[in-house]
């Protein structure tokens, strides 16, 4: 008998973090009498937005719950509507079938009123699903419980969006665009000035904030309680003119971006999503990068970005380089699951904001403070690193920003106008800016706020006349319904065929995290067709690890064609066995037409060995550079089984440490002791290559690129062991032994001796850096953290670890930084 199905709902603190934080408040039997119902609270329309409210009910319980709207809601509401009883025939399961769910914001016995949302006719339930494909959704909710489009729906979205301009005419709508740097603080002072400038109130609010939270709570674990300060102060702040709904709320770290719209459009916001892009050290953590939320206006769709890019004024290549990553790995969930991901750049409307840190050079600080006194900003601004890279086309190609017409925004003396008169003296610039990208868009104001104090930065705001495409209902149902007709009249047997401009690839000397790619174009013939790379037989997925087809599904029209990219990536879980030869880059492709044949693809490349994804103990016993040595000289090396105290496999003793190690710590103690921000601030991804080709190949005996990159190669090098510096069977027992400094001890030395070797040379320089923190401004907290979780992994099968867990990793390690004492 079939174990009865039960929804578990929970209640939690502001943010859960660990399994303390929540608590089960109840579980609901999901039998035959369960249902659940969409509904749209009078009372709760225009303060909710976008979120979708559910009202569940069952034999014991009446509730109402909330969930975001968003991919991750859609999808959740689909695997869930599949635990219900089957109830094959009953007229029940169409009205019903997106019935489940659980939701981290949920209240019972609610006051509020709900009513179900109107049954739709037939002929409008058709129109509706057409229309929500193609961007214009009335009903916030309704793309939730869309049913997977068929082949012939898709044709029709198609063709509805090639029509658009015979259906949808221009109306402006004012936006708000806000961006504030503010330096950590706590809001004490009110932000009308800010938000509320203009008499007229804007329809759409955009906010976005960076250094919410300068603390290491907020870097390492991404908790902070500013978040909540900072919303109500803007809440609080909105134009007392009008009245908003809140759409999305989405933070990382220290970026927080919010989006408000007036009440009465709430109902013509579709498609939310948010997403977010850390591209601090090792291209992950989040004290810098973007968060970004996309949405459908009426018809347009539109992308806000808020960023935080690097810092300094010598790291304008590295700004670009946070630029084009944020630009390439956000990614948002398409509302029809056959269609790939949307990018930034697949969108009608970019407005693009945030603290992006370009300074000015060369002038020096004296020239600078003249020309802001005589207020010639333009004659300044022709030394702006952002404009001298936007004429580049470096970054931002295809954006526009306005003229400039007020002094800097960075950097003040906190609590007044005065230009920075700390230690460090920092050159005034415009750090703080705002710009955008589409058609239909007019920028009436852009401008700083002054008269705000709370930080080392100034807010800058801008104010655009944006025309948005809405919708003719009369003229869309027209439309409609001639596409409906003209596919009545295609033959229905028609068979897709399509033509690919090329089937074989070869990828040439593939480097560790160095990526490829191969392009090729699919042509399509008479008949409309949708194609997807499908998975081969007993495989999870249709290609292997290090390669990825983008787009990997698609629809094109007749006579139409489509690239496709193919790019090839070598990363920590992949390299291993490609040094060891033990996987060779050969994979074949499948690319499969719906209602058509399938086509294969043949892929293949030779790979660089490198030092990273090697083991520890395998790169002991090579006194050469790897790319020295034969493909069985690595196999019978990287093979080996881990060496444990005593145990003897080869007669040539090895390497205290690995030589690709020391030259890189070397390099660090020689030239970066007193760095300020090491292992905080990113290197560039080119002078990353350049550093490991040198350790691969010895060419040089010193290492080139900044410390900042000497420094990230190091992080990655450890991140990339397959077994790290702690090994596996160990990782408990550390945890275990976090606050006993002798017990901790004890563990280190059952280590590997090479791995053993490696921590204590390791601990050793981490303690050299602390010395000299006066200079490089690191701590022991920082450190600890940082190593912590490259030093001491979880074994694969681990579940992630939590914040306890990662706390508990820091303390194993910060007992070693603490005390000077004898090596295990």
């Amino acid at each position: 008998m079939e174990s009865m199905r039960r929804l578990f709902l929970y209640t939690h603190r502001r943010m859960a973090i660990t399994a303390e934080d929540v608590c089960l408040e109840r579980v609901v039997p999901i039998t035959e009498g369960f249902a659940a119902e969409e509904v749209t609270p009078d009372s709760d329309l225009h303060i909710i937005g976008s979120d979708v409210t559910v009202q569940i009910s069952s034999e014991d319980a009446q509730l109402v719950v909330r969930l975001p709207f968003g991919s991750h809601t859609r999808m959740f509401l689909q695997e869930m509507s599949r635990c219900r009883p089957a109830v094959v025939g009953s007229e029940d399961i169409s009205e019903n079938e997106n019935s489940l769910i659980v939701n981290h914001s949920w209240s019972h016995n609610s006051d509020d009123k709900a009513t179900p949302r109107q049954t739709k006719s037939k002929m409008d339930a058709t129109t509706e699903m057409a229309r929500s494909s193609s961007g214009m959704v009335s009903d916030n909710a309704c793309i939730l419980s869309e049913q997977k489009f068929g082949l012939r729906d898709t044709i029709v979205k198609s063709q509805l969006v090639l029509k658009e301009d015979s259906y949808t005419y221009l109306q402006n709508f004012r936006f708000f665009i806000g961006t504030y740097n503010v330096n950590g603080q706590s809001p004490k002072e009110s932000l009308l000035p800010w938000l509320s400038n203009d008499v007229e109130p804007p329809d759409v609010y955009c906010v976005g904030f960076q250094e919410l939270d300068l603390s290491k709570e907020a870097f390492f674990f991404n908790d902070t309680p500013k978040e909540e300060e900072w919303f109500k102060a803007v809440t609080d702040s909105l134009h007392p003119d009008a009245k908003y709904a809140k759409v999305k709320l989405v933070r990382l770290v220290g970026m927080l971006l919010l989006l408000y719209v007036k009440a009465d459009h709430a109902v013509n916001i579709s498609e939310v999503e948010a997403e977010t892009v850390g591209t601090g050290i090792m291209g992950r953590m989040g004290n810098k990068g973007g968060v970004a939320i996309r949405f459908k206006f009426h018809n347009t769709s539109v992308c806000i970005v808020n960023c935080h890019l690097a810092a300094h004024t010598e790291e304008y290549e590295r700004r670009n380089q946070d630029f084009r990553d944020i630009c390439s790995r956000m990614q948002f969930c398409h509302s029809d699951p056959n269609l790939p991901p949307l990018t930034i750049d697949k969108h009608d409307v970019i407005l693009w904001l945030g603290d992006l840190n370009y300074r000015l050079e060369p002038l020096g600080l004296e020239k600078v403070k003249m020309h802001i006194e005589k207020e010639e900003f333009q004659d300044l601004y022709q030394y702006d690193q952002l404009k001298k890279q936007m004429d580049a086309k470096a970054v931002f190609d295809g954006f526009t920003e306005g003229k400039i017409t007020f002094q800097p925004t960075y950097k003040y003396d906190t609590g007044c106008d005065d230009w920075d008169t700390s230690e460090k003296c920092r050159a005034p610039a415009w750090c703080d800016r705002i710009l955008w990208k589409g058609k239909n868009i007019s920028q009436l104001s852009y401008r700083s706020h002054m008269t705000l104090k709370n930080s080392d930065h100034k807010p800058v705001s801008s104010i655009f006349d944006i025309g948005v495409k809405v919708v003719n209902e009369e003229l869309y149902r027209k439309a409609f319904e001639e596409i409906v007709r003209s596919l009545d009249k295609m033959e229905n047997d028609s068979i897709p065929s399509v033509i690919l401009s090329q089937r074989e690839f070869f990828f040439k000397d593939v480097k560790y995290m160095q990526l490829q790619v191969e392009t090729f174009t699919i042509r399509n013939g008479q008949v409309p067709c949708q194609f997807e790379f499908i998975n081969k037989l007993d495989e999870d997925n249709y290609c292997k690890e290090w390669l990825i087809a983008n787009p990997s599904k698609g629809f094109l029209l007749p006579d139409s064609e489509m690239t496709i990219e193919l790019e090839l990536f070598v990363n920590k879980s992949t390299a291993t066995r490609l040094n060891s030869g033990e996987e060779k880059l050969e994979d074949i492709l499948i690319l499969h037409l719906d209602r058509g044949k399938d086509y294969f693809l043949s892929v293949m490349g030779n790979y660089l060995p490198s030092c990273f994804g090697s083991p520890i103990q395998t790169l002991c016993y090579m006194r050469e550079p790897i790319r020295d040595m034969s493909a069985e000289s690595i196999r019978e090396l990287t093979l080996l089984p881990l060496q444990m105290s005593g145990d003897i496999f080869r007669d040539e003793k090895p390497l205290d440490i690995p030589k690709e190690l020391w030259m890189m710590v070397d390099h660090l103690y020689r030239n970066a002791s007193q760095q300020e921000d090491l292992f905080q601030q990113p290197g560039l991804r080119s002078e990353f290559e350049q550093i490991r080709d040198c350790l691969d190949t010895a060419m040089l005996d010193t290492l080139l690129g900044s410390n900042h990159s000497v420094a990230e190669a190091l992080l990655l090098f450890l991140e990339s062991l397959p077994e790290p510096v702690i090994c596996y069977s160990l990782y408990n027992n550390c945890l275990h032994c976090a606050n006993n400094y002798t017990s901790s001890c004890q563990v280190v030395s059952m280590l590997p001796m090479c791995h053993k070797n490696v921590f204590n040379y390791l601990m050793a320089f981490l303690r050299e850096l602390l010395r000299n923190s006066g200079k490089n401004h690191l701590d022991v907290n920082i450190l600890a953290s940082i190593f912590g979780g490259l030093l001491l992994r979880p074994p694969l099968q681990h579940p992630t670890p939590d914040v306890t867990e990662k706390r508990k990793a820091q303390q194993f390690i910060e007992q070693f930084l603490l005390r000077e004492g004898n090596s295990p």
